[in-house]
């Protein structure tokens, strides 16, 4: 008997955790900027759109993609606070690949991130300062040619004294686990006594 309601009480419990972390996701709604300081290690604040004027003194910036560089969009009328997307492989010349927040709506929701996005370099001078970036929602490269400004390098240390390499460490936390503090574990354990 003890045993069904030790068994029906965590069943109820991970079901209720289960639900809450449902409605939080669903309410989440995740900005590009956040999104590439956690991945990239660059520690620049405000808008997308504010990013490369903000690195100029305190990251080296070029038009080279480099892995874990941030690519900066430019601010255009459709696109007013830029965007910002972290370099993930370079694929060619003209071809990269990306992880980013907030581009394509998915299942219907913005704020998603996408990992492993195609971009393809459209300029006319093969510089990267026009480029076309897979949108979700067709299944191809976007229709409209984005503006970049260029790539903020997170190569060396800044302000907070830490590498480029400690700082991604320290942001890529483990996955979420339901009881990674025990909690969940003592309160079955006090139900048998």
């Amino acid at each position: 008997m003890i045993a069904s309601l030790r068994t029906a009480i965590v069943a109820m419990m991970l079901m209720i955790a289960s639900v809450a972390a449902t409605a939080a996701s669903a309410t989440t709604y995740l900005q590009c900027v956040p999104f590439a300081r956690a991945n990239s290690g660059i520690d620049l604040f405000g808008n997308a759109r504010d990013w490369w004027a903000a690195a100029e003194d305190r990251y080296e910036r070029g038009r080279d993609p480099r892995v874990g560089a941030v690519m900066h969009f430019a601010p255009t009328r459709g696109m007013p606070i830029g965007h910002v997307a972290v370099v993930s492989a370079i694929v060619s010349d003209r071809e990269l690949l990306i992880d980013h927040a907030n581009w394509s709506p998915i299942n219907g929701r913005r704020g998603q991130i996408e990992r492993g996005v195609r971009v393809v370099d459209v300029s006319a001078a093969g510089d990267w300062s026009e480029v076309r970036v897979w949108y979700a929602p067709i299944g191809d490269l976007g229709l409209r040619s984005n503006p970049v400004s260029g790539f903020i390098y997170p190569d060396g240390v800044w302000g907070n004294g830490r590498s480029n390499a400690a700082t991604i460490a320290a942001n890529s936390a483990p996955a979420f686990t339901p009881d990674a503090d025990g909690a969940l574990g003592r309160i079955v354990e006090s139900l048998g006594r």
